[in-house]
């Protein structure tokens, strides 16, 4: 990747939380970010996520918060509920159409768009902006059984950044993450000899 490639992240957030909890890690946005912004110049960094409006308390709510204050633009839209046929009761929430929408609107302004997404739902996007001379990297993995990006989309694209490959410069540091455990637990009373599990950082 050239350092002076114009370039713009697509993040399926749904998508790549799904992804990198299959491969056990957490991804640190602020490292993510600048690991993007060194391999060329970083235009925009979209987010896209749906949100459950009527819920007190969302858990996405403090990351939507954060990225929308630390450098990237986050697309959201309610979440539809519906009760499906066995009467369980389901979430829909899919952004495809804002993150195409946005990435061909875009792409008369990049020279590199890198997506974060497995769905095969992207491939015929993907071909649209290579046809306007925008190289197109996808992130995703196969190192998962069954892998989690879809056959077509990894054969369009110019390139596949398998996720794994990323952990290390991505990934939220495991000590760090262990430190705010110790804390948790020095706030809670717990002695350090105490050995409790930890639940999900």
């Amino acid at each position: 990747m050239a350092d002076t490639d114009r370039t713009a992240l697509f993040i399926d957030g749904a998508n790549l939380y799904a992804t990198s909890k299959a491969l056990g890690f957490d991804i640190d946005y602020k490292r993510l970010l600048k690991e993007f912004q060194s391999r060329g110049k970083l235009i925009r960094a979209f987010y896209y996520t749906a949100l459950v409006e009527d819920q007190e308390y969302s858990s996405i709510r403090p990351l939507i918060d954060w990225l929308d204050y630390n450098g990237f633009a986050v697309v959201t839209k309610p979440a539809k509920e519906f009760t499906d046929a066995l009467g369980r009761r389901k979430v829909k929430g899919n952004m495809d159409i804002e993150l195409a929408v946005d990435a061909m609107e875009m792409s008369d302004h990049l020279d590199h768009l890198i997506l974060f997404s497995g769905d095969g739902d992207f491939r015929s996007l993907v071909e649209a902006v290579q046809r306007k001379g925008v190289r197109v990297s996808v992130v995703s993995t196969n190192s998962t059984q069954p892998g989690m990006i879809a056959d077509e989309l990894r054969r369009q694209a110019d390139e596949f950044i398998d996720l794994i490959h990323l952990a290390p410069r991505i990934g939220r540091d495991p000590a760090e993450r262990q430190q705010r455990y110790g804390e948790r637990r020095t706030a809670l009373g717990v002695p350090a000899s105490a050995d409790l599990a930890p639940n999900g950082g």
